[in-house]
């Protein structure tokens, strides 16, 4: 059975999330504080970990840099706090995704399944099919319905380090350091730049991109297509 472990100073939140996720057959293990998350972490190994950042003591972002020194177990946060600054340090972290308190139990359990989903290991493979493109990683080439889609190097670079990260955002900043170097931090306006570029040349409708996706002020996705597309 898949594991989650839920870590929220709050019991009713607690034992709401234990109530949701036990009825959809996962295990469920239980923690107030940071310290205790590590504890549990290290001893059950969960599958996934849903993660308050307001905690008290050890916070949520220490729990996520804690975890990181040993496990890629998936974490999502959820807070209270819904300013850009505590999600980019969230991401910045090592957390996957985040919720913003209060949350729709369906979102919750929407997030944490993709999740899952993405932390399956599966062998890497070099092309990328949508209905709308296809991209070849190997050979760095772009088709559009039959058609060869120039793509700058850059672009190419830009786009390389979503599609090996599918359904999961990433941070401008860590975009930016990954593509640029890690001198670059605040150079947003390059990414817009060459983010309009690439929906451009690949997105069947530029202004409502359905594939390279922005989360305004914190970062980008690329959202694959699923069974049900």
């Amino acid at each position: 059975m898949t594991r989650i472990l839920v870590v929220d100073d709050e019991t009713q939140i607690r034992r709401a999330l234990s109530v949701n996720l036990r009825a959809r057959g996962y295990e469920v293990d239980l923690a107030a504080s940071g310290e205790e998350a590590l504890m549990l972490a290290a001893s059950n190994h969960p599958d996934l970990v849903l993660l308050d950042i307001g905690l008290p003591g050890i916070d949520g972002i220490e729990v996520v840099e804690g975890l990181r020194g040993w496990t890629t177990v998936p974490v999502i946060m959820l807070s209270v706090r819904d300013t850009e600054d505590d999600k980019v340090r969230a991401l910045d972290a090592g957390a996957d995704d985040y919720v913003t308190k209060p949350f729709g139990m369906n979102e919750v359990l929407a997030r944490l399944r993709a999740a899952l989903r993405r932390h399956q290991p599966i062998p890497e493979e070099p092309i990328v099919h949508t209905s709308a493109f296809q991209l070849d990683l190997s050979q760095k080439t772009a088709t559009v319905a039959g058609e060869t889609r120039h793509l700058t190097p850059t672009e190419w670079s830009i786009v390389e380090v979503l599609v090996r990260h599918p359904g999961r955002l990433v941070t401008q900043r860590h975009l930016l350091q990954e593509v640029w170097g890690p001198q670059y931090e605040r150079e947003t306006n390059y990414l817009r730049v060459h983010l309009a570029a690439i929906r451009k040349k690949l997105e069947p409708s530029p202004a409502r991109p359905r594939y390279f996706v922005t989360d305004p002020g914190i970062g980008y996705r690329f959202e694959p297509e699923s069974d049900a597309d």
